[in-house]
């Protein structure tokens, strides 16, 4: 059963909502911004409204389905063990990379938040979410008030999912979890590859970009 909840929990992942809202507002979200079809562009492009839908949409597509597979108590759980690991993981990748869009898809943000939210009853994403702000208030007091470039934006992102493995594992999360975490690192820093190779190469990623 765990390959049919996965390609279930896939499949919910999958659904690109952003992009479709976008479309229906007449905006391909393809090009806008760095061409990320996810709901930080759908809010550029078409207004604050629009875009957290988009958000709560992503956040929902990861949180609903895995608290229909796993219910609200991973102790009562049908999946156990390390079998939970691909069923947390497969929202976010197929946000990351939805048939939908040709194998494209979103740097899967909100739909980590709703991964995090169903796993940990909302105490991880919260914790993310804490340490994202600030990480940007701090950055906000450095560059004094300056706008972020994106590349600073998705190095924020990837650092910030980092520091939830020291908040998991310092509240007592081990075993699967913290291996549903190692691969959320992995499919973010994946998808902020183009920013993070700024502090490399010193060139700001090019518009289009996942």
């Amino acid at each position: 059963m765990t390959i049919v909840w996965t390609a279930c929990a896939f499949l919910s992942g999958a659904l690109m909502f952003s992009y479709w809202l976008g479309l229906l507002a007449r905006h391909n979200l393809n090009h806008v911004g760095d061409g990320n079809p996810g709901a930080l562009n759908l809010w550029r492009a078409a207004g604050y409204r629009t875009g957290l839908a988009g958000i709560i949409l992503d956040f929902l597509k990861g949180y609903l389905v895995l608290v229909w597979i796993l219910g609200f108590s991973l102790e009562n759980t049908r999946i156990q063990g390390h079998a939970l690991i691909p069923v947390a993981l497969a929202p976010i990748v197929g946000h990351a990379f939805s048939p939908f869009l040709k194998g494209r898809g979103g740097k899967a943000i909100a739909v980590t938040f709703g991964v995090w939210s169903a796993l940990t009853k909302f105490e991880a994403s919260l914790a993310l979410a804490i340490i994202l702000a600030v990480s940007m208030a701090v950055t906000k007091l450095a560059t004094r008030g300056k706008s972020i470039s994106s590349s600073a934006d998705g190095l924020q992102v990837v650092l910030g999912t980092l520091l939830l493995g020291v908040y998991l594992y310092i509240g007592g999360y081990v075993g699967a979890i913290m291996w549903v975490w190692l691969g959320n690192v992995m499919l973010i820093a994946y998808k902020h590859r183009k920013e993070l190779a700024f502090y490399l190469t010193k060139k700001q990623p090019k518009p289009g970009g996942e």
